[in-house]
């Protein structure tokens, strides 16, 4: 018998390289883990690519849809600019009214049977920049619906008529716009200065405000 033949009966099962079980176990969970992201980024792009189900109309669209009918029937098409329901807000239906249609739209909104907005609950003024908003908040007493109605105004003539004639409750909401922002209210009774000074100079929640003294 040979010298190799001699090796080769010798050599058992026993004398070959320990196998290392946990460097195994590590190299089977990487491919796992390599697996799993693979399956999760493909679901999740699949999930991007998948077109997204409509969103459910509020249910306070059909009110909104009614106001804004009205609103045009009885004074015109032009009345209303845009409107829309303000899900942040509760569903808050919104109507942007034509500046130059605010007054005739305040005396629909407070009379007409069909919608009875008797109380005013706020009115808003905001400086855009580009342009002044003051939004009026209303409430209807006996169905207990809501509505905003916004105005947009040229921001360096801003003027909305007065809505004080109709809800007695926008007078010192009106003058304190005025005051802050700068907004002119024709039809107002009283249009005056309520918090500031008579003798101020600008109007202080104007985003270009410049105080004429620096420590006020």
């Amino acid at each position: 018998m040979s010298e190799g033949q001699n090796n080769k009966e010798e050599q058992s099962p026993a004398d070959s390289p320990p196998v290392d079980a946990e460097r195994e176990a590590k190299l089977k969970a990487a491919a796992e883990a390599r697996a799993a992201r693979a399956a999760a980024k493909a679901e999740a792009e699949a999930a991007e690519a998948a077109p997204e189900e409509p969103k459910p109309p509020s249910p306070r669209q059909p009110e909104l849809e009614a106001i804004v009918a009205l609103l045009k029937q009885e004074i015109g098409v032009s009345a209303v600019e845009d409107a829309y329901v303000n899900e942040l807000n509760g569903d808050m239906p919104m109507i942007i009214v034509n500046n130059s249609y605010w007054r005739e739209a305040a005396k629909l909104l407070k009379g007409h049977v069909q919608l009875q907005f008797n109380y005013l609950r706020n009115v808003s003024g905001i400086d855009y920049e580009t342009h002044m908003e003051v939004v009026y908040h209303m409430l209807s007493l006996g169905s207990r619906r809501e509505v905003a109605v916004k105005i947009k105004a040229d921001r360096e003539a801003a003027a909305v008529y007065s809505a004080t004639p109709v809800w007695a409750t926008a007078n010192w909401n009106e003058r304190e716009i005025y005051d802050l922002l700068g907004v002119d209210f024709p039809g107002h009774p009283d249009l005056r200065r309520i918090m500031m000074p008579d003798d101020w100079v600008g109007h202080p929640l104007r985003k270009d405000y410049e105080p004429l003294d620096s420590e006020v």
